[in-house]
């Protein structure tokens, strides 16, 4: 305990950071959608809105290091952090697809920018015997900060700029900590994604399987609060049921790397998109069910559909040597949002033929895509020995610096 104790408190100062800033940003997906919603914005538009974040996380995977390898991690985390805050309150001043479009993009870039910053620092900070925990407690500071975030919209907001104002004080609030921290700052690992060919050639179920969970949950980011609003949910138990997507996936993704470890892995990734089939199929009938089992759904849907990646990575580094693990991560990180970016876009074309049960058959749909997928791989290549199998990592699907931050890669 006091071991635990002193390894976080080498890092407070990030963990601190990664709260704020997903207290903040983690509602602005859930208002923008939902302003966008009430101001009747058809569904592919807002699909084209929601996308445009993950695009920009995309390309601020690629690009924004260069902002932090020039101006150094406290100067770069400060601008992006204050661009971020600035974005937050320019959605307030006008609804504008268009426009809202563009800050999505910016503010994708931005995020990937801070998770840059905060992640190398990270890497650096950790050592063999602590990367597990100092990951672990990443992951809880950035999950959490983004579930608490959500209760936001039970605010009374009659203006329209109250809930902008309050996202934009908790990304300012993030510089804080990280201008005035005496920490030295690193230098950027070198994570270099190895390309999608060679991944795909590796473990062709890893990629797929990747892609459909960027599909997958890159929609339910995007129009998960449009599907609550559809079905008739009101603003406090759309937080809620956004929040319960994120809680569950934070409460299972353990759970099932353990069954991961123990059993042949692909059975267990198979097991995984059988419940997102089934449960999506429970979702797509949602106004049948009451609130408390609208919950109950979106906490077994999160902890599926959040236990597919970090499932694929471990499926994926089976069938790599050690050298090349690190690079297979960082690329299955951009895979990931290459899926994540396309996600909103089909998904909100489903919702305007079939209504807001369209969101739930799109991900069904992915997920029962896979699952063949995935019967099909077992029968063509027997799985690798049990005894060769590494142990499985819970992984946030950021950008390609955390890939160093997995002990097992």
């Amino acid at each position: 305990m006091i071991g635990m104790l002193r390894i976080l408190r080498s890092v407070l100062v990030l963990l601190l950071a990664i709260f704020l800033l997903m207290a903040g940003n983690g509602p602005l997906t859930t208002i923008i959608s939902v302003r966008l919603e009430a101001a009747g914005t058809a569904s592919p538009v807002i699909g084209a809105v929601m996308s445009a974040y993950f695009g920009g996380l995309t390309l601020g995977s690629l690009f924004a290091y260069r902002a932090v390898t020039q101006y150094g991690h406290i100067r770069a985390f400060t601008a992006f952090a204050s661009a971020l805050s600035a974005i937050a309150l320019a959605y307030a001043l006008y609804v504008s697809s268009p426009l809202w479009g563009v800050l999505r993009l910016a503010e994708g870039f931005c995020m990937a920018g801070l998770y840059i910053c905060i992640e190398s620092w990270l890497n650096d900070s950790a050592t063999a015997q602590t990367r597990g925990r100092i990951l672990a407690s990443y992951m809880i500071c950035l999950y959490a900060g983004q579930s608490i975030g959500q209760f936001m919209l039970n605010l009374p907001d009659p203006s329209g700029f109250l809930l902008f104002v309050l996202i934009s004080i908790l990304l300012s609030a993030a510089v804080i900590p990280v201008a005035l921290t005496r920490m030295t700052p690193p230098h950027l690992p070198d994570v270099a994604g190895l390309s999608f060919r060679r991944l795909y050639a590796a473990s062709p179920l890893g990629m797929v399987g990747t892609v459909a969970s960027g599909l997958v949950l890159g929609s339910v980011y995007g129009l998960g609060a449009i599907f609550a609003r559809e079905i008739g949910l009101d603003l406090s138990r759309t937080a809620l049921f956004m929040s319960a997507v994120i809680l569950g996936g934070v409460l299972l993704q353990l759970p099932v790397g353990r069954l991961s470890d123990i059993f042949d892995r692909r059975l267990v990734i198979l097991g995984v998109l059988g419940g997102m089939v089934l449960v999506s199929g429970f979702m797509a009938a949602a106004t049948q069910f009451g609130i408390f089992g609208l919950t109950l759904a979106a906490l077994a849907f999160g902890g599926f559909s959040f236990a597919l990646y970090p499932l694929c990575v471990a499926h994926t580094n089976d069938h790599l040597g050690n050298a090349e693990r690190v690079s297979a991560s960082g690329g299955l990180i951009l895979a990931y949002s290459a899926g994540a970016t396309l996600g909103p876009l089909l998904s909100s074309g489903t919702m305007a033929f079939t209504g807001a049960a369209g969101l739930f058959a799109f991900t069904g749909g992915i997920s029962g895509l896979c699952l063949l997928f995935g019967f099909w791989r077992i029968w063509m290549r027997p799985s690798p020995p049990q005894e060769e199998q590494g142990r499985y990592q819970a992984l946030p699907r950021t950008t390609p610096v955390v890939a160093p931050l997995d002990p097992h890669a």
